[in-house]
């Protein structure tokens, strides 16, 4: 069940972290796991804010999604499918946190489309 918060009262350290779980995401581009940095985060501070606890848990959520159509992606490639969806998933991977982080910035809680969401 989605929340709501009143961004007002969210603190700026709460909507930083979320902020900053959303773009560990992209960490992936330096690492090559994109499911670390988010999971870092979202562990850390789960238990300070209700807020970053949800924002935490939809990018580990994403993290884990964008795994998974790596992973779909390349075996689609043997069927040559697959090269036509590597720059929508690379694209989407890149896009989608980057708006999750502005949503977070500004206090308000970011649902990513398409996303597997393992952890309730």
């Amino acid at each position: 069940m989605e929340e709501t918060y009143d961004a007002v009262l969210l603190t700026d350290d709460e909507k930083n972290m979320a902020m900053l779980a959303h773009l560990a995401i992209l960490s992936a581009y330096v690492t090559g796991i994109p499911v670390v940095g988010p999971l870092i985060v979202w562990l850390i501070k789960k238990d300070e804010s209700a807020f970053v606890d949800e924002q935490g848990k939809e990018a580990v959520n994403f993290a884990i999604t964008i795994v998974i159509w790596g992973i779909v992606t390349f075996l689609l490639c043997f069927v040559l499918v697959g090269f036509v969806l590597i720059p929508v998933v690379a694209i989407a991977s890149i896009v989608l946190p980057i708006l999750a982080c502005l949503k977070a910035k500004e206090g308000i809680p970011y649902r990513y489309p398409f996303c597997i969401r393992l952890i309730g």
